[in-house]
């Protein structure tokens, strides 16, 4: 799920989304990706502001240390999250599939 990434502390994460669902959540997995489910369309990049938003609310970071990587504007993204402990975000992606 996520893996450190040098020593600058960040956390990769592979991220399957599907824009235009009926609510914002992390809905489980799709093959070896977090499926990510967001309200907002795939237009002019409402869906990655979307899938920003949900992320640093669930791991509990600002929103600047998170950015994609990988992917913009396709579905399956690789995100990084910048000076993140792996551990935590791996509890609070697990609590947050766990809550659904």
């Amino acid at each position: 799920m996520t893996h450190p990434r040098g020593a600058t502390g960040a956390v990769r994460l592979r991220i399957h989304l599907q824009p235009g669902a009926a609510r914002n959540q992390i809905a489980g997995w799709h093959g070896e990706a977090l499926k990510v489910q967001v309200h907002a369309p795939p237009r002019e990049g409402a869906a990655n502001v979307a899938l920003i938003e949900l992320l640093a609310e669930t791991l509990a970071v600002p929103r600047r240390s998170i950015r994609i990587v990988h992917g913009a504007t396709a579905r399956d993204k690789l995100i990084e999250v910048a000076g993140a402990d792996p551990v935590e975000c791996r509890r609070r992606l697990e609590g947050a599939l766990a809550a659904r």
